[in-house]
């Protein structure tokens, strides 16, 4: 039966002839958002509005608030049998926890994870992952003047204007801290990538205000995990990272804060992941990546750049390899050519604003619309992008993991065309690990 007409609906509102009339809690709402239960068959009032999941085969929808009872995320879809621990999630969160060093927040939160479904004798069964991390430091410096005021260049006065309401506490659903439900999920998307296709996923810090490292300073084959993480702020170069540390302690010391950008690499990616046109492997990247707290700016391969260039200086030229294997001489690109990947490294940036969270008054407004003064008294970072690292290679492996399985399903269905096409995978070497899932 047709949806009435005597009222026009809302944006976002439609009805169904499955349910009941009217939802639970909407007596307040006005005439046209109502609707009749006295139609001769009943209509459901529907609002379709999500943004807490990611991915289509890889799913995982993160929870939790800054300073709520606790974070984490529900992972689904995850390939059965695939060993798994807590611990192999504790080493990524440990690296995105708070309290690191000088040069970070000083919230005292272990980050402690537990998982508590999905997973039986240490393997991973199929079923849906839940992984909690209470929050254990939740009493924040700043909530009374949060809960009167807006913070500049916070999501305060826009989470208001959405909803007509906002947990006010530590920024609540806006908080870095959200990201660690990404991580524990990019843990386990991390380690299925290395097993099945070995691929290496790495992030260091490129730049720090005006500190940049150079282009040809760091080499995409050979760089490391242990290389990156050898000082605090996650840049592979030492004479660059103590630059860099000494640029944040000094805004630091005055209660100022800096930006920066963040390299990420992906080595070892098969052939074929993305699509063309609107599932192009970039643009899953893009939006992955500005989903993340306090990005602003994402550039693949040469990047804004590429507008320095002439076509005959940019373009990658194939050549085949000593292998017998379609190569480019060049990567400029970034490793994904017509939305897919090419098999070569892909390489991008993604660039983190200072934080907005200062020790210096600001001009801004209150909830009952006066002009006043604010000054931050919380814990935040004077840089988020020595943190936002782990962050960074977390989103990109869950990318890369649901492209893996939107590939394998569409493309692997039937025999492969050997001569343009190979079989995603390696030549499995027998490790313990595989041992307990290969036959």
């Amino acid at each position: 039966m047709a949806a009435p007409t005597s009222r026009p609906l809302p944006a976002g509102v439609v009805f169904s002839p499955r349910g009941v009339g009217v939802l639970p809690g909407l007596d307040f709402a006005p005439a046209s958002l109502r609707v009749s239960a006295y139609h001769r068959r009943a209509a459901r009032l529907e609002v379709k509005a999500s943004g807490n999941v990611f991915g289509n085969y890889f799913q995982v929808a993160t929870y939790g608030e800054s300073h709520g009872g606790g974070v984490g995320c529900v992972i689904s879809g995850c390939p059965p049998r695939i060993p798994l621990t807590e611990g192999d999630m504790q080493v990524e969160l440990d690296r995105r926890r708070p309290g690191q060093s000088i040069i970070t927040s000083t919230r005292k939160e272990t980050d402690t994870c537990k998982i508590l479904s999905g997973i039986s004798s240490g393997m991973t069964t199929g079923t849906p992952i839940h992984v909690i991390v209470p929050n254990t430091d939740q009493v924040g410096g700043d909530n009374n003047e949060i809960a009167k005021m807006y913070r500049p260049s916070h999501a305060d006065a826009t989470y208001d204007f959405k909803y007509g309401v906002r947990s006010v506490q530590g920024g609540g659903r806006s908080s870095g801290r959200e990201t660690i439900g990404r991580v524990a999920a990019g843990a386990l998307a991390k380690k299925i990538l290395k097993l099945k296709c070995g691929v290496e996923i790495l992030a260091f810090v490129f730049k720090v205000h005006q500190v940049v490292l150079p282009e040809d300073a760091v080499d995409y084959e050979t760089v490391t995990l242990e290389k990156i993480e050898s000082n605090i702020v996650r840049c592979p170069d030492p004479q660059y990272a103590d630059k860099i540390i000494a640029a944040v302690d000094k805004v630091r010391v005055r209660g100022d804060s800096v930006g920066g950008v963040v390299t990420c690499i992906a080595r070892n990616v098969p052939r074929g992941l993305g699509c063309p046109v609107f599932g192009k492997l970039e643009a899953e990247l893009s939006g992955a990546m500005l989903s993340i707290p306090a990005s602003n700016g994402f550039e693949i391969g040469s990047g804004f750049a590429v507008t320095d260039f002439t076509g005959s200086e940019h373009n990658d030229e194939f050549y085949m390899d000593k292998a017998g294997n379609v190569r480019t001489r060049t990567n400029r690109s970034g490793g994904i050519q017509g939305g897919i990947s090419n098999g070569e490294i892909i390489h991008f940036k993604v660039s983190f604003k200072p934080t907005p969270s200062i020790g210096m008054k600001q001009n801004t407004v209150s909830r009952e619309h006066q002009n006043v003064e604010f000054l931050a008294r919380g814990l935040h970072d004077p840089c988020v992008a020595p943190r936002a690292v782990p962050v960074v290679e977390s989103m990109a492996a869950l990318v890369l993991m649901d492209q893996l399985m939107a590939h394998i399903a569409q493309c692997e269905m039937f025999p492969l065309n050997i001569a343009l096409q190979e079989p995603v995978g390696v030549k499995y070497t027998r490790t313990p690990e595989l041992a307990a899932i290969l036959p």
